[in-house]
C-alpha cells in the first residue's frame, strides 16, 4: 500500500508514498485511487483515503490538501480548512508547509514528481507537486521559501515519476527551462534534455531538473527514488500511459 521514503531526517518526521496497490477502486483506477478528481466512483475513493490514514497512523481530518493546478502557489496547512467532507477541497495551490505537529502535508501524483521536505530540526515539513510546468515556475522554489529556514538545513526527497527514458516532450517544455536559464547561467538545460530524431521532441529528465533547482536555491541534502512511475503498471498510476487512471499520493508531517 505505502512505503517509507529513504532520506536522513528526524525520527518524528512521518513520510510515506502510496502505490496503486491494497485499495477497494475497481479497473482502471485499481486499486488505491486517491483521485477525487478521476471518474472513479467517489465512495471508493474516499474509502482508499481513510485506508492510508488508518495506514499512517493519523486521522484523515488532519490530512492537508489543496487541487493542484501545475502552479506554484504554497499555501500553510495551518490556514487551510480542516480534511472534511473529504475530497471537497476547492483551494488551488501546489504545495503545502507545515509547523504543526499532527497535521499532514499530502500531495497526489501519476508521473508528476512529488517532492518531500524537512527541515533537519523538524520544525517545518513540506509536500510539493511537481510536474515540468510547476518545476518551470519556481514551485519548489516558493516551498523553499514559505518554509523559512535555511535552504542549507532542509533536506529534500524527489519521489518515483515518469522516467528520462519516458518522458518524451516538445520545444515548448525545453524552451520554459532555458527561459530560467537565461537568469541563471548556472542551470544547465542540456543536462535534462535529449533531443531525439523526431524533430522538435526531447526526452526530459524531471530528476535532473529538480536537483539543480534544488542546488541552486542551496539545499544541498537531496534524495532521489529514481523509480519510474510509468515503467511499473503492476505498482504505479500512469497518467501518461494509460490516460485513464488513478493518483497516488506522498505525505509529510510532524509527529
Amino acid at each position: 500500500m505505502r512505503f517509507t521514503p529513504n532520506w536522513a531526517v528526524p525520527a518524528n518526521i512521518l513520510a510515506a508514498m502510496t502505490t496503486r496497490v491494497g485499495g477497494v477502486s475497481a479497473a482502471p483506477f485499481d486499486s488505491l485511487n486517491l483521485g477525487y478528481s478521476t471518474a472513479d466512483e467517489r465512495s471508493n475513493v474516499m474509502a482508499n483515503e481513510r485506508l492510508v490514514a488508518n495506514a499512517l497512523g493519523v486521522d484523515v481530518s488532519n490530512i492537508r490538501w489543496v487541487h493542484q493546478v501545475h502552479g506554484n502557489v504554497v499555501h500553510h496547512a495551518e490556514r487551510l480548512p480542516q480534511n472534511a467532507p473529504l475530497g471537497a477541497t476547492t483551494i488551488q495551490g501546489d504545495a503545502v508547509v507545515s509547523r504543526t505537529r499532527g497535521l499532514v502535508c499530502g500531495v497526489k501524483v501519476a508521473d508528476c514528481m512529488p517532492v518531500l521536505f524537512a527541515a533537519t530540526d523538524a520544525s517545518v515539513v513540506a509536500a510539493a507537486h511537481a510536474g515540468w510546468r510547476g518545476l518551470s515556475s519556481g514551485v519548489l522554489e516558493n516551498t523553499i521559501s514559505a518554509m523559512n529556514v535555511a535552504p542549507e538545513n532542509i533536506v529534500a526527497w524527489l519521489g518515483p515519476c515518469i522516467g528520462p527514458t519516458m518522458f518524451e516532450v516538445g520545444e515548448d517544455v525545453r524552451a520554459a527551462f532555458l527561459a530560467v536559464a537565461s537568469e541563471n547561467s548556472m542551470f544547465d538545460v542540456d543536462r535534462a534534455f535529449v533531443a531525439r530524431k523526431t524533430g522538435g521532441k526531447y526526452l526530459c529528465h524531471l530528476v535532473t531538473l529538480a536537483r539543480a533547482r534544488l542546488q541552486l536555491a542551496g539545499v544541498k541534502h537531496v534524495f532521489v527514488d529514481g523509480a519510474c512511475t510509468m515503467s511499473e503498471p503492476a505498482r504505479f498510476f500512469s497518467h501518461r500511459r494509460d490516460q485513464q487512471t488513478g493518483r497516488m499520493a506522498a505525505f509529510v508531517g510532524i509527529q
